[in-house]
């Protein structure tokens, strides 16, 4: 049938809008590349390898400045403190996302502020004035050296528009310098992708192991499709100019249609039971650190061991976005000595937002290691319409504490209250210190909280806790700043709303014995657990051997909620990897990235990336290729 002028029209607009579409995936793809090549060029100008961590604070600035930035004591602080010891290239990559290079509009609104009468020019009197006592103090000499500079001095005034173009044109070609010792390094050069590999995914070093009998090759591999579970071969253009690559697409079915696996708790009533509560926080370079804990079995024994977000929405309406952030426990057994940890299993059968494991377990010590992937617990710009009022004065004059404070303050006791009894003890308070201040409280310090604050049984009542709260707003007169530092550093927004935090409850029940549960650290993962990730993903996963690099396998996992790739490199030498996920659809990355590239240490493996549905009522598509870089 011959097509009419409205059919054509449509036809050309459908055209106009492919072609758009097109245009906007291509320009993120370079976008992110460009992003990790500035990266790496920075980087590989003061280090020798990505797989080198950054070792100073020293070298945190030498970093910055090759890419372009010029950070302040104040910067440098916030991503180097008293307790880090290296940064990883990864840190790195978060910390340049964070830190925008100014531009000249900034810096002349911020030289505008000086300049009152609009002149152009700041006289150096007042410049030297401005510089040595306000802010980061600059010293004599450093003022000195900026107004001798002759490109933007004369008759001693400071022409701040060319100092403003110096400037750009001296951050840029920090970066240039760094991009052009790049391409010219051929050593470097076939580094060319940024390395985004997560804190908690580093290398773990593995031992000469025998070939897996489940491992198939990509090009002999076949799958029969199954119900919401369909495999299917991609190979996205980006993948093409590489010498090997293997891709994996899985489709999943929208979370309304899953089905409860977890064995109800109900028939459970008669077996003993302990519970603790704990929580991930989100650290301000994106790095989760949480609770860990260890089980102790007097006799063997079957055992369900479950763990959830805590549901804390006691108030009708109040909202609770940490419900929907993915949990999961690894069971890990003790040996003789804690460096040399078994893993058991972990939580994978899962009824609604709790994951379980139910197996038998014998008489010992056990390590469990909560994880959550992070897809979900990032941070996220929101906007926030006013700070809220943590307290005010009454008609007396006496400071208090406001409802909305209180009701912030009820649900952190809630959360650091680990067992549950409606009380802090002493370990339970160190916690909720290390957390906010870094220091713990000492038994003379906990003696002298006992004749101030109410406590039953030398533990601190919730009473007590917001007494506690008060006596700092007091000490401060009423001035709020501690009190923020406190909220901030457990996940709160200046709207009092918990979004960079995820309480969670773990509950151990026991057919033949009674279970103890304690809390022995608050970190991050660490190796140990990222070891079990790594093992459980190639235990349980699929494995795919690299078509035309049989040292390289990429293993597949998948949960109903999420899937997890692990890289294994059984070669002497370190490689790269170009993981790909633009035909993904409706997913979560915890990279938060569609394009990135990891570098995998040799005999090593290491977390490729966990996806989640980024809408868990539709149905998600996962299409990842993995492709060697040579």
């Amino acid at each position: 049938m011959a097509s009419g002028p409205g059919n054509n029209a449509s036809l050309s607009v459908q055209k106009v809008t492919h072609t758009e579409s097109s245009r906007a995936k291509k320009s993120q793809h370079s976008e992110e590349e460009i992003f990790y090549m500035n990266c790496r060029a920075a980087y590989l100008a003061v280090l020798k390898s990505s797989l080198e961590n950054i070792k100073s604070k020293e070298q945190l600035c030498l970093v910055l400045q090759q890419a372009g930035r010029n950070p302040s004591q104040k910067t440098l602080n916030k991503y180097w403190t008293s307790q880090t010891t290296t940064l990883t290239f990864d840190d790195f990559c978060t910390i340049l996302k964070k830190e925008k290079t100014a531009t000249k509009t900034e810096l002349l609104r911020a030289f505008g502020k000086i300049d009152t009468d609009n002149s152009g020019y700041i006289l150096h009197d007042e410049l030297y004035k401005i510089l040595t006592t306000r802010g980061e103090k600059m010293t004599p000499d450093e003022v000195n050296a900026i107004t001798k500079l002759a490109d933007f001095n004369s008759s001693g005034k400071l022409d701040y528009n060319k100092f403003c173009d110096l400037y750009m044109r001296t951050s840029e070609q920090c970066c240039q310098t760094a991009l052009e010792k790049l391409e010219t390094d051929s050593r470097l050069r076939c580094q060319q992708f940024g390395s985004h590999a997560e804190t908690s995914s580093e290398g773990i070093t593995l031992p000469v192991s025998k070939p897996s009998p489940r491992v198939s090759r990509k090009t002999d591999h076949k799958l029969t499709p199954m119900k919401g579970d369909s495999r299917i071969s991609s190979r996205p253009s980006s993948a093409r100019s590489c010498k090997a690559s293997i891709s994996a697409t899985i489709s999943m079915s929208a979370s309304r249609n899953r089905n409860a696996k977890l064995i109800e708790l109900n028939t459970l009533k008669e077996w003993h039971c302990a519970q603790s509560k704990g929580c991930f926080y989100l650290e301000d370079d994106g790095e989760i650190i949480n609770h860990k804990y260890k089980l102790h079995l007097p006799q063997r024994s079957t055992v369900c061991i479950t763990v959830k977000p805590l549901n804390l929405c006691q108030v009708e309406g109040k909202s609770c976005p940490w419900l929907s952030v993915d949990t999961a426990l690894y069971v890990l057994k003790e040996n003789e000595s804690q460096e040399n940890l078994q893993l058991v299993s972990f939580t994978e059968q899962q009824n609604k937002e709790m994951f379980g494991w139910k197996g038998e377990l014998g008489s010992g010590v056990y390590w469990l290691l909560p994880f959550t992937t992070g897809c979900r617990l990032k941070k996220v710009k929101t906007q926030v319409a006013g700070e809220a009022k943590l307290v005010y004065r009454g008609e007396d004059g006496e400071l208090a504490l406001t409802k909305e404070f209180r009701a912030a303050l009820l649900d952190v006791f809630e959360t650091i209250d680990l067992d549950g009894n409606g009380l802090l003890n002493l370990e339970e308070y160190n916690f909720f210190e290390l957390r906010t201040s870094g220091e713990k409280c000492d038994e003379e310090a906990w003696a002298v909280c006992k004749e101030n604050f109410d406590m039953k049984k030398n533990e601190l009542t919730r009473q007590g806790f917001m007494d506690l709260n008060l006596m700092e707003a007091n000490d401060r007169e009423g001035d709020p700043s501690d009190l923020w530092v406190t909220l901030l550093s457990l996940g709160y927004n200046k709207a009092l709303e918990m979004i960079e935090a995820c309480p969670f409850v773990i509950d151990i029940y026991a057919e033949k014995c009674k279970p103890r549960i304690k809390a022995i650290y608050l970190e991050a993962g660490g190796w140990q657990l990222n070891r079990a990730i790594c093992k459980s993903v190639v235990n349980k996963g699929e494995a795919k051997v690299m078509d035309g690099c049989e040292d390289i396998i990429v293993y597949t996992y998948k949960t109903d909620i999420r899937i997890t790739s692990v890289i294994e490199n059984k070669s002497e030498n370190k490689v790269i990897i170009h993981v790909n996920n633009e035909q993904s659809k409706n997913c979560l990355s915890n990279r938060g990235l569609t394009v990135f590239a990891v570098e995998v240490a040799p005999k090593s493996m290491m977390v490729s990336q966990h996806v989640m549905p980024l809408n868990e009522q539709e149905e998600w598509l996962y299409n990842c290729v993995h492709s060697l870089l040579r």
